[in-house]
C-alpha cells in the first residue's frame, strides 16, 4: 500500500512538472503563433483561412483528422499549383491557428463553417475540393447538399464512407491522448512533432520550427476529438445519401497509417470510384499523407486533371 501511495505521489509530481513546464514553453512560443493568413468570425469564434494564388479555379484544401497546421501541412503540394490556380486552406475550429471551441462536430455544422470561412475570406465558389482523409466525408456531403458549389473533388487519399462501417475507433485511447497533450507529455517523446510535412515537404526551416509551435498547441483538441467521436454517424449519414454526380480523382496510398492494410484500404477505393462514371483513382506508393511525400507527382496529375475539365 505504501508503494503504491509513493507512486501515485511520483506520477502526480511528473505531471504537475510537465504541465508547469509546458504552460511555460506554451507563454514563450506565443509570439511565433502569429497566423499566416486571414482571420475571420465563424458561428462566434475564429477561423483561419490561408488564399495564395490568382488563377481562376479555386482549389479549397481540406485537412485529415488531427492535422495540426493544415496552412503547413499541405503548403509542399499547394505551393506548386498556386501560379496557375488560387488554392485556399480552410482550419477549422481546433485547428491550427484557428480557435478551439464547443461547436457542434455533426457534418453539417462543420460544412457550414467552412463555407462561411471562405466566403468571408473572399473566396467564392465553384470550388475543386481536395480532402485528406476524415475530411473526404465533408467534401462528399458538400457535393451531395450544394452541388453548384462543387467542381470537381481531388481526394487526397480521403477517406469514403464504407471505411468508417466497420472501423474500431479506441475512445479511451483518444482521450488518454488529449489529456497527454494538455499536460505537454507530448513535448517528451523525441521526434512525435516530426511531422510528414516536416521529414518529406519543402517546408523551410522557419516554417517547420512553427510547425512544432502549433503541434504543441493543436494536438487531440477538445474539437478533434468531437470528431473522431462522431465519424461514424457522419459517415454513415453521407453513404446513405448516396453518390453525387461530381468529377473525380482519387490519389490512393498504401494503407500504411490509416489503420488499414493495404489491400483493404485499396478496396475501400476502387469499389468507391467503381460508382461514378467520372472517376479516376491514382494509386501511389506512400504512407496516408501522400500530399507530404508525393507532392510533385500529385501536382503534375492533378493540374492535368482540371486542365481536362475545362475542355
Amino acid at each position: 500500500m505504501i508503494l503504491f501511495s509513493i507512486t501515485v505521489a511520483i506520477f502526480l509530481v511528473l505531471i504537475t512538472a510537465s504541465y508547469i513546464i509546458h504552460q511555460i514553453k506554451l507563454s514563450k512560443e506565443d509570439k511565433l503563433f502569429a497566423p499566416t493568413g486571414k482571420m475571420v468570425e465563424v458561428n462566434g469564434h475564429k477561423m483561419h483561412v490561408y488564399v495564395e494564388g490568382n488563377g481562376e479555379e479555386t482549389l479549397v484544401f481540406m485537412s485529415g483528422g488531427g492535422t495540426s497546421s493544415p496552412v503547413l501541412d499541405f503548403k509542399s503540394l499547394y505551393s506548386l499549383l498556386s501560379d496557375k490556380y488560387k488554392i485556399a486552406v480552410v482550419e477549422k475550429a481546433g485547428y491550427g491557428f484557428s480557435d478551439i471551441t464547443d461547436s457542434e462536430p455533426n457534418i453539417y455544422t462543420i460544412l457550414q463553417e467552412t463555407r462561411e470561412a471562405l466566403l468571408k475570406s473572399g473566396v467564392e465558389g465553384p470550388y475543386i475540393l481536395a480532402p485528406h482523409s476524415m475530411s473526404g466525408i465533408e467534401a462528399l456531403y458538400w457535393a451531395q447538399v450544394y452541388p453548384n458549389e462543387v467542381k470537381a473533388i481531388i481526394g487526397l487519399d480521403m477517406a469514403v464512407p464504407a471505411a468508417y462501417k466497420d472501423y474500431d475507433i479506441n475512445m479511451p485511447l483518444v482521450h488518454l491522448s488529449a489529456f497527454a497533450a494538455n499536460i505537454g507529455f507530448t513535448r517528451w517523446i523525441p521526434g512525435l512533432s516530426e511531422s510528414d510535412a516536416i521529414k518529406y515537404g519543402t517546408l523551410t526551416d522557419e516554417e517547420k520550427e512553427l510547425y512544432k509551435v502549433i503541434f504543441y498547441r493543436r494536438t487531440v483538441t477538445k474539437n478533434m476529438v468531437n470528431e473522431i467521436k462522431h465519424i461514424k454517424e457522419n459517415a454513415e449519414k453521407v453513404g446513405a445519401a448516396g453518390i453525387s454526380n461530381v468529377p473525380m480523382l482519387l490519389f490512393s496510398s498504401n494503407g500504411q497509417g490509416t489503420g488499414w492494410n493495404e489491400d483493404a484500404w485499396n478496396e475501400f477505393q476502387k469499389d468507391f470510384i467503381s460508382k461514378y462514371k467520372d472517376g479516376t483513382l491514382i494509386k501511389l506508393d506512400s504512407s496516408h499523407y501522400i500530399h507530404d511525400i508525393e507532392f510533385k507527382r500529385i501536382a503534375d496529375e492533378s493540374e492535368k486533371y482540371i486542365e481536362g475539365l475545362n475542355r
